[in-house]
Order: C-alpha cells, then structure tokens, then sequence
C-alpha cells in the first residue's frame, strides 16, 4: 500500500513557516546593526515561508491522521527541509562560503553537535550569530519533542519504553499535542532563567541570550571564537554547569514535578544513573590532573567539571585545550561522549538508560547461566522490561557500533588522520561537537576538512540525532514497497 503524503507534506509546511517566522528575529538586530546581512534573511524568509504556505494550501486536509509509516516519513522529511533552508542565511550573508559549509553548519545547528566551520566569529554580524543559537534552540525543542511523542511510538531503539511513561499512565497528558505544549512552556522557560543568569554573573544581554539558548538545547555554538574561555571566571562556568545538567534530565519529568511530583526526579533510575556518572567521572579526572602535576584548587574542580559536563551532555563548550591532559584523559573523555545524557532531553550519545537495560540484561543472563531452571523477569524503572525492548536497544548498540566503524573508515578513506577519523566520527554519530586532534579538537574548526569528509559527517549527525533506525528505514526500498 503506497503512503499518501498529503499529511506529511502539509506538517513539512507548518515546520518551513515556522523556520521562516524566527528568521525575522536575526533580520531585525541586523536592522537595528545597520548592517546589510538582513537581506539575507529576508530572501531566505521569503523563500521558505512560500514553500512553507505552498505545501500547506496544496496538501490541506479536514483531519490530519498520521500513520506509522507517515511518522518515519515525517521525521525524515522535516529534518531534511528544515536543514536545507536553515542554511540558506549562511549562502546568501557569506559570499565565499559553500554549499557543503553552509549545510554543515545548518545541520550541526539543528542536530545541536556544535560542530563548526565558521571563524573570526568575535568580528562576524550580531544576525548570523543569533542564527546559529537559534537553530541549535529549534533543534533542542524538535528533539525533545521527538524523543517523546514520535520515536516510542515508531519503537526506535528502546525509545516505546518511555510510550507507556509519557501517554499511558499519565492521561491527563495523553495527547501529544498537549504534552509538547508542557515540554515548549519549560524549555522556554529555562531558557530565560539562564539567560537571566548569564547576565548575573557579567555577560552582554545578547551574548547571555545567545549563550542560553545553546546551553539548554545543549548544542555549544558561542558567539566567540575562544567559546567559554572568553569568560574565565567561576560565575559562568558555574551558570552553564547548572543548565546543561538542566538541558540532558527528561524533561517528561519537569511536567510531572509542575503537577506536584518532584520525587518522580529522585527516584528515577536514568536520573540517578547520571548523576552517579557526572560525580564518578568530575573525581577521576581530578585525582588523575592532581597526580600528573597539577594543583588541587578550585580552579582545577571547575574546569575539571566544567569540561567533563560539557562533553557529556554534548554541548561541547570549552574553556581549555584538553587535549594536553593527556592520553588517559582524553580517551576517557571520548567515551564519556558516547554515553551521553537521559532520554526524553536535548542530549545526545547513545543515552544512559540503553546501558542500564543491557546491564539488566547481562545480568539476567548470568543468573539464567547459574540457575538454568529458573525463571527471571527484567525491570527497569518499576516497570517489566519486554524481549521487544531488551532487542530493540540491543540492536540499536550493532547499529551505533557498525555506523562508527564505517564512518570512521569513510574519513580515513578521505585522507584524515587517524585521530582525527576516529574522534570526528564520535563527535558528530554522538552529536557533541568538538572532535580530537589538532584539526578538529577544542581549539579548532572543521573547516579545512576535505568537502567529502564534511558531507559524511553530516550524514552522520543526522543518523545519530535521528536515532539511526529513523533514517535506515527511510531510506529502505521495502519501507516504499510494503
């Protein structure tokens, strides 16, 4: 039965006006600049705002039903719309930039990996920086929206887990329109709170705006070359520590606390999982700087924390080059990466409960291995884990695993260093920003990376924010047939 792409289109539609609607705000301050670069923004404005009302008028419907098959379609389609207009400012405001830098931008924008192509950023129009923080904030909110009304129901990678928390059991909230509304009203809200922060502790209202903005989406885009180094005191580190912890806890969560319910954020197993990791992890890398000569002070505690949150959660700000700490701490930082944050957050990675429910998983099998007749159940937090869950995650663990090796020998077969390969294939599967190495470490750009190495890479933050199984189905001929 073939797909009728009348919804999707028309849903694609409401996305582009959208898009098109928050590219009047960095038209307006390049207005207010007297700089010339609102133009960009107004063609770009124009351009999806008609395809936007176009598809809408061409594809409107009574009701609007939206099927399994129409959801994979949807989630692809958006995305690939959103990303190609998003970088449509960047081609029309910087001449010499090209389409692959623009749409490498656009994507690490939305897909909130903070990996950047742009330099002299400390001298570039107030617009264009306010575009970047807006794209990693769009894309912060359509992940969480994602992750808990789209993705549990496609059971994408363990994600239906979270179907019976977020719908079933909660029926005040069972709509998913309504529970995006929850999930819009908070992360607007903490978004502000940060902003308000930022200016607390000494930053411009814009760079506190901008910084905000890429600190709850947990995306990592600055406005300054030197990113959070620009500001060296302890105030800001310790505003932006706060709110990407704030920006990676299921945000699921903060709806139940407004209904009354803050032990829900105590007694959750992914929380208390996290927590237990940011503390363990902050004490190895401290003990482990402190050894290898460095001083134990507070300066050492809060770059330490510092970078070690910011890596984590994927948001990817740096106040120093670590890569001088060392092999051990490097690495161990890579695989921090990886791990990522909670689901149902604008985080990134492989989530936290993934390798909670394959622990429980390893663990049950050692016990059927010393009790052959016995029978065990699974439970992950209180609720009885499924075969269907337990395969899906582990098949979403060979997918990672199977697309970090091709994508690291994708770059590598483009001439990359080996670091550079295995660290940037990491970073942007893992949507956290920053690679490894000189080229692509905390104190450089992607840049002067070769135009084939930028466009698997892109390809490759769209398949880790989309959570791989999105797109492998999108782009399978029996999803088309079938």
């Amino acid at each position: 039965m073939s797909i009728d792409p009348r919804p999707v289109l028309y849903i694609v539609g409401i996305f582009l006006c959208v898009l098109a609607i928050t590219m009047a705000i960095p038209a307006a301050i390049d207005i207010y600049d007297a700089h010339d670069d609102w133009k960009a923004f107004a063609i770009s404005m124009g351009l999806s705002g008609f395809t936007g009302v176009l598809l809408i008028l061409s594809n409107r419907q009574r009701q609007i039903k939206i099927t399994g098959r129409q959801a994979f379609l949807l989630t692809a389609l958006s995305w690939f719309a959103l990303c190609f207009f998003s970088c449509l400012p960047f081609m029309f405001a910087l001449p010499d930039i090209t389409f692959t830098n623009a749409m490498f931008e656009a994507v690490s924008g939305l897909t909130t990996t903070g990996s950047t192509i742009m330099t002299s950023l400390d001298s570039m129009p107030r617009g264009l920086l306010m575009w970047r923080s807006l794209l990693q904030w769009l894309g912060g909110v359509g992940i969480i929206v994602m992750a808990i009304s789209i993705l549990p129901f496609l059971k994408v990678g363990g994600m239906q887990l979270f179907r019976l928390e977020s719908s079933e059991k909660e029926k005040a909230m069972a709509n998913a329109t309504q529970l995006s509304k929850y999930i819009i009203y908070i992360y607007a809200a903490l978004t502000a709170f940060c902003a308000i922060s930022y200016i607390y502790v000494g930053f411009t209202p814009f760079d506190a705006i901008a910084h905000a903005m890429t600190t709850i989406a947990t995306g990592g885009f600055s406005t300054h070359d030197a990113s959070f180094s620009n500001y060296m005191t302890h105030g800001p580190a310790i505003v932006a520590i706060i709110f990407m912890l704030l920006g990676c806890l299921p945000f699921v969560l903060y709806i139940k606390c407004l209904h009354g319910s803050w032990s829900h954020i105590l007694q959750d197993e992914q929380v208390r999982a996290f927590f237990k990791i940011v503390i363990f992890s902050i004490a190895i890398l401290v003990s482990f700087l402190v050894a290898h000569n460095h001083d134990f002070s507070m300066d050492t505690v809060i770059s330490t924390a510092f970078t070690t949150i910011a890596l984590l959660t994927g948001t990817g700000y740096s106040t120093i080059d670590y890569m001088v700490w060392g092999g051990f701490a490097v690495g161990f930082l890579l695989f921090l990466s990886a791990i990522g944050g909670c689901a149902g957050s604008t985080t990134c990675g492989i989530k936290i409960f993934r390798f909670q429910i394959l622990y429980c998983v390893a663990k049950n099998q050692v016990q059927q291995l010393i009790h052959p007749r016995g029978v065990f159940t699974i439970d992950y937090n209180k609720q009885p884990l499924t075969v269907n869950v337990a395969a899906s995650v582990m098949a979403y663990f060979f997918i990672f695993t199977a697309s970090y090796v091709l994508v690291s020998i994708g770059l590598l077969a483009c001439g990359l260093d080996i670091l550079t390969s295995l660290s940037g294939a990491m970073t942007t599967l893992a949507n956290v920003g920053p690679g490894l190495g000189d080229i692509i470490g905390p104190s450089g750009t992607f840049e002067p990376l070769p135009d084939n190495a930028k466009w698997i890479m892109i390809v490759s933050m769209l398949l880790g924010r989309l959570e791989f199984f999105t797109l492998l189905v999108f782009f399978s001929p029996r999803f088309w047939k079938h």
